[in-house]
C-alpha cells in the first residue's frame, strides 16, 4: 500500500527536523505532505531543506495562518487528487510536536491492510493514556469525549485523537474538503461523517505525550467552537432520525 503522513505545521521549527527523521526511521517508504501556514519561525523552509536528504518530502505552504481543519482540508485535496499520477492506499495525520510516536505507523498501515476504514491512535481505550497533564486538562478531555460519543452516537471513545489513518477511499467517499469545522472539531467531523456511512473505525491505543519544545496551538475557544458544534450535529442528526420516521 502506498500511504502518507499529511502533517498540518505552524512554528514548529523546534520539533520539524527530528519529526521528519523519526518518520523516514519509522516508516521509509511512506511519503510526507508538510501543510506549512507561512510559519514566521522558519518551519517550512526546514522541511523544505530536509527533501533531499531524507526523500519523500514535499511542502504545500500556505499564506497565512489558515486553521489545522483548513490545512487539512488542503492537504487531503492535494493528496486524494484522482488525476494525480501517484495515488495513495493509505491517509496518516498526526501532530508534528512528536506528541504522537511515529513507531506506530506500521501498526497502523497494518490495521487498514486487514480491513479497517479508519484507525485512530485511541488514548480513552485499555492501553491508551495521557502523560504530562494536568488532572483537570484529563477530566475535560475526557468529559468531552464520552459527551461526543453520547451525543452524535458514533463508536469512537477518541473522537479528537490526532494521530490516525485513512483508507483513502473511505476518506474520498466523505468528501473532507467539504467539511467546515476548524480546531480539533475537525477530527470529530470526518468521525462523524465516516460512522453515518459505514466504515469500519477501529481503535488502537497509544500514550499520548505532551510536547516538550515549542507552543501548544490549543485554547479555549478551539474548546468552546468543538462542543458548539458538537451539539449542532447531535441535535440536527435527531431531528434528521425524527423526520425519517414520521415519513414511514
Amino acid at each position: 500500500m502506498r500511504s502518507v503522513v499529511v502533517l498540518p505545521t505552524y512554528n514548529e521549527a523546534e520539533n520539524i527536523e527530528r519529526f521528519l527523521r523519526a518518520v523516514r526511521k519509522a516508516a521509509p517508504d511512506t511519503d510526507i505532505l508538510v501543510v506549512d501556514d507561512d510559519s514566521p519561525d522558519g518551519t517550512g523552509n526546514i522541511a523544505g531543506e530536509l527533501e533531499d536528504e531524507l526523500g519523500r518530502i514535499s511542502l504545500l505552504s500556505r499564506p497565512g495562518k489558515r486553521g489545522l481543519g483548513s490545512a487539512y482540508r488542503d492537504g487531503f485535496s492535494h493528496v486524494l487528487d484522482e488525476t494525480r499520477a501517484s495515488a495513495y492506499d493509505v491517509v496518516v495525520t498526526m501532530d508534528a510536536d512528536l506528541s504522537h510516536d511515529p513507531a506506530r505507523i506500521p501498526e497502523f498501515l497494518a490495521l487498514i491492510n486487514d480491513g479497517a476504514d479508519l484507525v485512530i491512535g485511541s488514548r480513552y481505550v485499555t492501553g491508551g493514556g495521557t502523560t504530562d497533564w494536568p488532572v483537570r486538562r484529563q477530566l475535560l478531555s475526557k468529559w468531552g469525549n464520552a459527551y461526543t460519543r453520547t451525543i452524535l452516537g458514533v463508536p469512537a471513545r477518541d473522537c479528537t485523537g490526532g494521530y490516525r489513518a485513512y483508507r483513502s477511499t473511505a476518506l474520498r467517499a466523505i468528501d473532507p474538503t467539504s467539511t467546515s469545522a476548524e480546531g480539533y472539531a475537525f477530527m470529530t467531523e470526518l468521525v462523524r461523517r465516516l460512522a453515518a456511512n459505514g466504515a469500519s473505525i477501529v481503535e488502537s491505543p497509544i500514550i499520548f505525550r505532551d510536547r516538550t519544545l515549542g507552543k501548544s496551538k490549543m485554547s479555549g475557544r478551539i474548546i468552546v467552537e468543538s462542543m458548539l458544534l458538537v451539539t449542532r450535529w447531535g441535535i440536527s442528526d435527531r431531528l434528521r432520525r425524527l423526520r425519517r420516521l414520521r415519513r414511514r
